[in-house]
Parts: C-alpha cells; structure tokens; sequence
C-alpha cells in the first residue's frame, strides 16, 4: 500500500447496511457507531438516504434512516464531532423541498446515486445541493454495464459540472482489480478537475482489494461499512480499510469495539456478506436481487439450482 494521506473515508454501514434489515436500526445503535467511528477518525458518516416517503411504496414500514429528517438527525446526534454526516438520495426520490440549506441541517454531504442514462437529471440535483451550501457527489452505479460512448458522454456533462466528487460504483461486485485500474485511470483522464471516490461491494470477496486499487491509483473517496455490512454480499470492510490505511490519523480499536457490542449480535439476526448465490450474480455481472428473492426461499441452500437458473435455459427455480 503506498504511504498516502489524502484518502478520506465513507462509512456507509446504516445506508447501506439498511438495505439489509430494512433501517431498522435503533438510536443507541447509530448513536455508539457514530462515536466510534469519530474516535477511529472515519471522515463521513453516511447516515441514511435524503428520500422522501410519499415518492416510494411501503415508506411506512422502514426505519426513520430511509427518510431522514434533519430534526431527528439532530436529535440523535446531538454532539457533533470531527466526523461529518452524509445522506444519500436516489433519482425520482427525493422532493427537492425536503432539503433544507446546510446551514439549517445537521448534513455535510449529501450524494446523488444515478445510472448512467440519468446523468443529466443527476447534475441537475447536484447543482441544487451545491446552490444550497453542500459537499457534492455523483455516484455512477452498476459501472460493469456502462458502455464506452454511454460513459464519454457522461464525462462531457460532468467535467463541466459543479459535483465535487465522481464515484466509481461496483454495484454488482463483478469488477476486477485490472478493471478497477482501468477505470480509475479514465475517470481520471477525462476529468482532471474533480476528485474520485469508490463504492466496492463484495460479492466476488473483491471489495477490500478493489477499494486499495483505487486507492493505490489515486482515488481519494473511499466507501465502506462496518463488518462490510452492506446489500447483499456487503461492501468493503471498514476495519479493514482503516487497518491498511497509511494514515496516523485512523484507528481501528473504536471500530472493533463497535463489532464486538453490535455488529456481531447483529449478524446472528441479519445476513449479509459472502454467499455462493451473491457469488454467482456477481460472476455472471448481474444485479444482486434474484440472489436475495432466492435465499428468503426454502431452497435457499440449493446453489446448484440457483446457478442453473440464471445459465441453463428453461431451468426454473
């Protein structure tokens, strides 16, 4: 790992991980891991998604992080230390009115997830956000599935943007360190004048090594969660991340701490991480959900059929 100290980390485990137990995450929980990721010197704590429940079906029935609203935000964390608040919003999600200006909200950074076909309305969000006083970034999910002409177009709206950071999202957890390498190194050439960051998931048990790639190429934003709990086959570990990192300012002690307390109860109830049919969809470059509809049936365990669902024609689950 080259001795850089530049890097700035995300840790996305109640945004992302609340795609696992559907937020349902107490107080106390994101209470503790906000206090031990400040102490391990995370940068960013991603506290939920910036949606808005009358833009989504079935608002009611997950936990406050999916909507966050920045009167509890506050409540909850009351002591805001060193390590800034994120909140993540989707396209045809989000009501623009709900966003207050940053000096009215406990949020830093707010983060504007796209496909590549949505570019243009992403900006359009990202201007807004940064019109109202936020940090900026555009995530650019499921990166294996991007055409080459799709991905030149979208670098010619962005470099003339306002976004403070462009991610390179491995959505399906198909990419490879090489790929990474390429990536980083276009995303780079095309634009010189933004910041990168990396969203790695682990469904090929690559999310660790693909963070260090970019890392090791330049990348400055890095994603993870704790326990790598994330959708699915999770993310790159943070404890990982903040072990391997260069930086004296980064401890992993407060993390592990926070495992032990709660994220190992916690997968006992909830799974996530390196499961054979999360595996196979990420070999085969796939969105991961036909793996999660698969493992809630009583075949669960049946990975041979699984696989041949999605690879032998006429096999049905």
């Amino acid at each position: 790992m080259k001795d850089r100290t530049n890097h700035k980390i995300i840790d996305c485990t109640i945004r992302d991980g609340g795609l696992v137990n559907n937020w349902d995450f107490s107080v106390e929980f994101v209470q503790y891991l906000y206090k031990c990721l400040n102490e391990a010197g995370v940068d960013y704590m991603e506290i939920g998604y910036k949606n808005s429940p009358k833009l989504l079906k079935g608002s009611e029935s997950a936990g406050p992080w999916r909507f966050l609203d920045d009167d509890f935000v506050r409540d909850v964390i009351q002591n805001k230390l060193a390590t800034k608040l994120s909140a993540l919003v989707d396209i045809g999600r989000v009501d623009e009115n709900d966003i207050l200006p940053r000096e009215k909200s406990p949020l830093d950074l707010i983060r504007v997830a796209c496909y590549i076909h949505e570019i243009d309305k992403a900006l359009e969000l990202v201007q807004l956000f940064h019109d109202r006083g936020y940090e900026t970034t555009l995530n650019i999910m499921a990166l294996s599935n991007v055409k080459e002409g799709q991905l030149d177009e979208a670098f010619e709206m962005i470099s003339d943007s306002v976004v403070d950071v462009v991610y390179i999202v491995d959505s399906y957890g198909s990419l490879m360190p090489n790929d990474i390498h390429c990536l980083v190194t276009k995303f780079r050439k095309h634009l010189q004048k933004k910041r990168i960051g990396a969203h790695m998931h682990n469904n090929l048990q690559l999310g660790f090594a693909n963070t260090l790639e970019a890392a090791n190429h330049g990348v400055e934003l890095l994603d993870c969660s704790v326990y790598g709990m994330g959708r699915a086959a999770g993310n790159c570990p943070t404890e990982l991340l903040l072990a391997q990192l260069k930086n004296v300012k980064y401890s992993v002690g407060p993390v592990l701490d926070m495992i032990e307390n709660y994220m190992i109860p916690l997968r006992e109830k909830e799974e996530w991480g390196y499961i054979i049919p999360y595996m196979i969809t990420g070999m085969l470059d796939e969105h991961p959900r036909s793996a999660m509809a698969f493992r809630r049936s009583v075949d669960k365990d049946k990975v041979l059929q699984f696989y041949n669902m999605l690879t032998v024609p006429n096999v049905k689950g």
